[in-house]
């Protein structure tokens, strides 16, 4: 998944909205570990870049992404790159 999220959007809650993202971002890890492992692997492993732009993107842990993500909304960041 590369792709930046807004996070305002005319006549859009701001919380429904960082939910709605949180749950996509939950959907998509699921989807992905129900996939079959590639040859030699034990479990699947996700290469996870976050930032405020693709360029800043710095390398992240798949179980912290939804604390950036909660950080970046208390902080007030209008979009966000995963």
């Amino acid at each position: 998944m590369k792709k930046t999220y807004q996070l305002t959007a005319e006549g859009k809650n701001t919380d429904r909205l960082l939910d709605a993202i949180k749950h996509e971002l939950r959907k998509y890890v699921k989807r992905e570990r129900r996939r079959e492992l590639p040859a030699g692997a034990d479990y699947w492993d996700f290469d996870c870049r976050f930032g405020a732009t693709q360029e800043t993107a710095q390398p992240a842990h798949l179980s912290t992404l939804i604390g950036l993500v909660d950080g970046v909304a208390r902080e007030g960041g209008s979009q966000f790159y995963i």
